[in-house]
């Protein structure tokens, strides 16, 4: 029998959260489970969308790479 393990080498996320506060919780709590297969933060990109009623909405894109 041939074992054979592949590391992830590239990994891209997407979080959502009504206020900047519990998306920041999500992307922490999503880097220290990636650190546990080797994974760093790349890079992070964010944008806010506020609509009509004056709500905010945020997004993150967070790309992780092989450390």
């Amino acid at each position: 029998m041939n074992f054979q393990f592949d590391l992830i080498e590239d990994k891209v996320e997407f979080f959502e959260a009504n206020n900047l506060k519990t998306l920041q919780k999500k992307i922490e709590s999503q880097i220290d489970e990636n650190k546990a297969i080797m994974l760093g933060v790349h890079s992070v990109s964010h944008q806010m969308h506020v609509n009509e009623n004056g709500q905010t909405y945020f997004t993150a894109v967070v790309h992780f790479k092989k450390k």
